[in-house]
């Protein structure tokens, strides 16, 4: 069995000013939003008691996001903040008017330029930006790498994008995707990770994940009068990592809770990243059954704020995963049982090792995990891939 791999964040702090990305004004306004949307409604915060008595914690808290707007998965949140945004720069309107009902109004659609939004995604992202864009009267174009399975692909079609699978890995479906955007008219690139002059739009898609860190924060303080002392948050090119742990040392400047980013072995460019004590890009096919993290280049942006707010840096075999998706799903008696797809459960798989395995113990140790300990988790999909979810579930695969 591969090992879980760590190491804890020993970097020298660098400039922190992409931290105010996720100031508590900027996220309220994203809120704000995200309100606006007839969808709208905070997701559940499971309050797995049991299990965290079973694992010797003090609380564990998992946001469930297989109920965000219909779709399974939260990246939605960023993609469709970012369009608007977008949209509002291009108008040259406040954002403040950028609510769902003016988006979709006949009055903006006379104003506004018809425009096709591209991006790379394997899976998430790029449904969320193609409903985004179809609920506004606008389109999108995907790129996908490959091994990406056709019901993600047909996910994505059936929001009425054009939809792909390229033979190559997910970062050069970004570099394509941005060619393209580039030599069409009409065109923007609507990509979740940033390089250097490309910036703004992926800030705005990690400002869009601030709903859901402020929803988990809010729901813990008001139904479990409890804050986080740990937050375990997956990372791909790292903008979701990046804007939870921006978010939390924002809202407790004081005393943070530890922030855990967890990878896929396949593709762990963060922690490549943190033993070398720069960006390091991982490359090849990063075959990993956790397709949502199958990302070899960091977020520059993000990246950034995690060398001077993360914890540790994690590398999480398959198995991991597959552990934490049966926990989920079979919870102890007594908790809700979550639906949490291959991207989604890996935090829970990583701390139930950590407070089971005699093997993760300097880790435990060094995190400071144990009775007196509140983990908040990020299920950040459900089975957004059925067929795949039921054969780990049901069947016990592990890849």
């Amino acid at each position: 069995m591969e090992a879980i791999r760590w190491t804890m964040n020993q970097m020298p702090a660098c400039d922190d000013s992409w931290s105010a990305l996720m100031a508590l004004d900027q996220v309220e306004k994203v809120r704000t939003f995200h309100r606006s949307f007839p969808q709208y409604s905070p997701t559940p915060l499971r309050a797995l008691s049991a299990m965290a008595k079973e694992l010797g914690l003090g609380g564990l808290y998992v946001k469930d996001e297989s109920y965000r707007f219909g779709l399974n998965a939260f990246k939605v949140l960023g993609g469709s903040y970012a369009i608007a945004r977008q949209i509002a720069s291009q108008t040259g309107q406040p954002m403040e008017r950028m609510t769902f009902a003016y988006l979709s109004s006949p009055e903006l659609r006379s104003v506004l330029t018809p425009t096709t939004f591209y991006t790379a995604t394997d899976g998430n992202h790029g449904r969320g930006v193609a409903w985004a864009a179809k609920q506004l009267g606008q389109h999108a174009v995907v790129r996908m790498p490959k091994g990406t399975s056709q019901s993600r692909l047909e996910n994505i079609r059936k929001e009425g994008a054009t939809v792909t699978i390229e033979e190559m890995n997910y970062d050069d479906c970004v570099r394509l995707a941005a060619g393209e955007a580039a030599e069409n008219p009409g065109s923007v690139l609507m990509q979740d990770t940033a390089w250097p002059g490309y910036e703004e739009i992926p800030g705005w898609i990690m400002q869009g994940y601030g709903t859901m860190a402020d929803e988990a924060a809010e729901q813990m303080e008001n139904d479990a009068q409890q804050v986080p002392t740990h937050v375990f948050v997956q990372a791909g090119v790292g903008s979701l990592a990046g804007a939870i742990a921006g978010y939390f040392a924002n809202r407790f400047p004081e005393q943070p809770p530890k922030v855990i980013v967890v990878e896929a072995a396949a593709a762990a460019c963060h922690y490549q990243s943190a033993l070398a004590g720069e960006i390091h890009t991982v490359e090849g096919d990063l075959s990993t059954m956790m397709a949502g993290l199958a990302c070899g280049e960091p977020n520059p942006v993000s990246w950034s704020i995690l060398r001077n707010h993360a914890a540790a840096f994690v590398s999480c075999p398959d198995w991991v995963s597959a552990l934490g998706m049966r926990m989920l799903a079979a919870p102890i008696h007594g908790d809700a049982a979550i639906t949490s797809g291959e991207s989604g459960a890996v935090g829970m798989g990583l701390l139930a090792a950590l407070m089971k395995d005699e093997r993760c113990r300097e880790l435990r140790n060094a995190l400071e995990l144990n009775q007196n300990s509140h983990v908040l988790l990020f299920s950040t999909e459900g089975d957004t891939d059925p067929e795949h979810f039921r054969r780990v579930v049901w069947g016990g695969e592990e890849r």
